[in-house]
């Protein structure tokens, strides 16, 4: 195996795992993560069929390759998530000046998601 092969393969596991963290932290990014991750792996195709199996990284990358946005189920999970962990860090915390912060950021990701659900042309 070549060293770029490698390093590239090291690499995309770094961006998976960094993926996965998008998984339970409802501000960190999910998609830009897996799609490194998924370049990275391009030269180890065994690996890329094997992250295409699982369902969550395969939707992203199908709906940017495909460019048809994320589906209604997708975009209304991913908000329930965000908002729910901003109200428990909310609660947790009980500062106000934590909570507005939270809410900018939640109102961001928000339209952050909202704008990935619709299909691009």
């Amino acid at each position: 195996m070549h060293i770029k092969v490698v390093l590239l393969t090291i690499v995309g596991f770094l961006f998976l795992g960094m993926a996965a963290i998008g998984l339970l932290l409802p501000i960190w990014p999910t998609t830009p993560f897996v799609l490194v991750s998924v370049a990275c792996f391009s030269s180890t195709p065994r690996i890329k069929a094997g992250i295409m199996k699982i369902p969550f990284f395969r939707e992203h990358v199908e709906n940017y390759e495909n460019r048809t946005g994320l589906s209604k189920k997708t975009t209304k999970i991913s908000l329930i998530w965000l908002w729910s962990m901003l109200a428990l860090s909310m609660e947790l915390t009980r500062d106000i000046k934590i909570a507005a912060i939270l809410s900018i950021i939640g109102a961001a990701v928000t339209i952050h998601i909202l704008l990935m659900s619709r299909a691009k042309v």
